[in-house]
């Protein structure tokens, strides 16, 4: 028995310790969130579920920093190894005081918060505050383990994530049915990631390096916040639809298309993997170009046949999305689909930008997202706010496209050819 057992896990070890474990990790860590917004949609019912997701909108957005530490971590890590204690070291310190003071700020601003998104108290406002902290502090380390390229932590930390929240979700939700519960849920499982990575940085000595912390503490808080305002400007599009419903729209209404919005997120998130797997090769210039091709082919088809399903299937859509009490959106759950598509496509050329160090990109972004604010304000109704959304999102689709058109034309004007 142990000459067969052994095999196997050695292959599991290796597939974990593979880019494959981590579009593993991901998959599962996006299932895990999509598993808890299920589980809050038909537990709570559209009125507090709708509370709840301009929450966990907010917290998205929120997590920008978190996204800006891990990508700024990663890329100078690998790019200067030698250094790595030094950066490891800034880079950590640096998260936990951007994680403190964005959730002291976030806390501070319960009563805002609250009143926007008209929850029944302050309560999950303050937890959101408090979220925040373990959130960020985690992109930090993954960061650092992504750029010593350590895949098996890695992936333990992104399962760390997804498969706590769905649990200890439901344990909570079952005891205290309110969108207070789901939150103190998300805070509990927050921390998990926490804990494992602190586990696997702690086992791994950092090695001797000649530039001190100081040195480069200054630095990488500068490029993260670069890279996280890109990454605002993105989650913003992405999540605060669910934001303005809840200001322009009835409490039901508003609950039905948090329940579409599931489905905007399962077509956005479960492809995820794909851009962190094709960003290295972004990153290359004599990649990029094949790369963006590949990852626009590649999550355009797997969006297309969300969208096909959702609209030929929308009877099995509305099962995952939180049953009979959303059975008025039905219909339009192809609409919802349609959203995911093109965020999903919208990060992968996001992150294309942040590859190449593009500062086109975020402005881009930025005017997509006073665009969705103000043209989402004049819907008044389900439908009006997911066509005035998907109009916005695809006007800066095409317009991020014809940026990477133009990049790759310059830089083939500025390539010497080969010589023959």
């Amino acid at each position: 028995m142990t000459t067969t057992s052994r095999p196997a896990g050695s292959r599991i070890s290796r597939l974990l310790r593979s880019s494959a474990g981590i579009a593993i990790a991901m998959a599962v860590m996006n299932v895990g969130t999509y598993g808890f917004q299920i589980v809050s949609a038909r537990l709570l019912g559209p009125g507090q579920y709708g509370a709840l997701a301009g929450v966990m909108a907010l917290l998205l957005v929120l997590s920008v920093l978190q996204l800006g530490l891990q990508a700024t971590s990663a890329r100078r890590i690998a790019a200067d190894p030698e250094h790595v204690a030094a950066v490891e070291a800034a880079v950590l310190r640096t998260g936990w005081r951007l994680a403190l003071v964005l959730g002291a700020v976030t806390v501070l601003a319960a009563p805002l918060v609250t009143k926007l998104l008209r929850l029944d108290g302050l309560l999950p406002a303050v937890l959101l505050g408090l979220a925040i902290v373990p959130a960020t502090v985690m992109g930090a380390q993954a960061g650092v383990l992504q750029g010593e390229r350590r895949w098996l932590p890695l992936s333990l930390v992104y399962l760390a994530v997804g498969v706590p929240r769905v649990i200890l979700g439901i344990g909570f939700l079952l005891v205290w049915r309110s969108e207070s519960s789901a939150m103190l849920a998300v805070l509990v499982s927050t921390w998990i990631p926490v804990l494992v990575g602190a586990w696997a940085l702690g086992r791994h000595p950092r090695r001797e390096s000649s530039v001190t912390e100081t040195e480069i503490r200054r630095d990488v808080l500068r490029e993260t916040l670069g890279s996280s305002i890109a990454l605002l400007a993105f989650f913003a599009m992405a999540n605060l639809d669910i934001v303005v419903a809840r200001s322009i729209l009835g409490e039901h209404d508003a609950g039905l298309y948090a329940g579409g919005l599931i489905v905007t997120k399962a077509v956005l998130f479960l492809p995820q993997f794909a851009v962190v797997v094709l960003f290295p090769s972004m990153s290359t210039g004599g990649e990029s170009r094949a790369a963006v091709i590949k990852g626009l082919a590649f999550l355009g088809s797997l969006g297309a046949l969300g969208v096909a399903a959702t609209y030929l299937l929308p009877g099995l859509a509305i099962i995952f999305v939180g049953g009979a009490d959303y059975a008025e959106v039905q219909d339009r759950l192809w609409m919802f689909a349609v959203l995911g598509a093109l965020l999903s496509l919208l990060q992968l050329l996001v992150y294309a930008g942040l590859a190449t160090r593009g500062v086109a990109t975020k402005y881009v972004v930025g005017i997509g997202v006073l665009l969705l604010i103000g043209l989402g304000a004049t819907a008044s109704s389900v439908t009006g706010l997911a066509t005035r959304v998907g109009a916005v999102d695809l006007a800066v689709l095409l317009v991020l496209v014809a940026l990477q058109v133009v990049r790759h034309r310059r830089d083939d004007e500025v390539t010497p050819a080969p010589a023959s």
